[in-house]
């Protein structure tokens, strides 16, 4: 992720909770001209920092990273669609059969 993006994600994030930088700042237990150089594009926090952040901020990783990850959802997909290419079509209606039986019984 940019920079810039990344901290315009994490202002617009403290502007929506009403905080100042002072404040996150000390919830987040770093200093308020290291937040505004992150919130400005300037520095990239590390890890720790980044967690220590959404966790002041109480928003998820996800939510700030949001236009940057591809879901685990898509690759759960393309995982299924592999592994069922290479069926015969009986196969895969038994496949389909088995994961419909099991999807009733979650509930």
């Amino acid at each position: 992720m940019e920079k810039k993006a990344l901290g315009k994600k994490l202002r617009e994030a403290r502007n929506s909770k009403k905080y100042t930088r002072e404040v996150l700042a000390e919830k987040a237990d770093i200093g308020v001209m290291y937040l505004g150089e992150i919130e400005r594009g300037v520095k990239l926090p590390s890890l720790k920092v980044f967690i220590r952040l959404v966790e002041a901020l109480e928003v998820s990783a996800d939510y700030i990273l949001r236009n940057e990850l591809s879901s685990g959802k898509e690759y759960i997909f393309d995982e299924m669609t592999r592994k069922l290419e290479n069926l015969t079509p009986q196969q895969r209606k038994t496949a389909t059969s088995i994961l419909d039986a099991y999807i009733d019984n979650l509930s």
